[in-house]
């Protein structure tokens, strides 16, 4: 269960298609744990979008997860600064993220490495 959305392996794969279908805008890095034949420890996918009145580009994190017997081991802060690495590289100014208001546990990660805003976010369906 990753924020109320249920992990199935349907949707595993249909993640992953568009992971790797140029259609398709995301990119992703991933954590392995080699001391367990590379078994995926966590991941982190994100996009560019333009920052237009700055006339620069930036990468949106769209979900960063971190399997739970992983956690607290730096497995997070790898994952972002691998996303920061492909910013670098791809000319980006910065990266951002948004997380549940009551993740304290990521909070205590992301005030780490990061700068908390004062954006107020606003989602409407259609």
């Amino acid at each position: 269960d990753f924020y109320g959305t249920e992990l199935t392996d349907e949707a595993a794969v249909l993640a992953w298609s568009h992971l790797v279908d140029d259609a398709h805008a995301s990119s992703a890095v991933v954590a392995v744990d080699d001391a367990h034949e590379g078994a995926l420890v966590g991941l982190a996918h994100f996009h560019r979008f333009s920052r237009l009145a700055r006339g620069t580009d930036g990468l949106l994190v769209d979900d960063l997860y971190v399997r739970e017997i992983s956690r607290r081991q730096g497995v997070g802060e790898q994952l972002i600064a691998a996303v920061a690495e492909v910013a670098r590289r791809d000319g980006a100014s910065m990266l951002r993220w948004i997380t549940a208001e009551d993740n304290a546990d990521a909070q205590r990660l992301y005030d780490r490495v990061a700068r908390r805003t004062t954006w107020v976010t606003y989602e409407q369906d259609v």
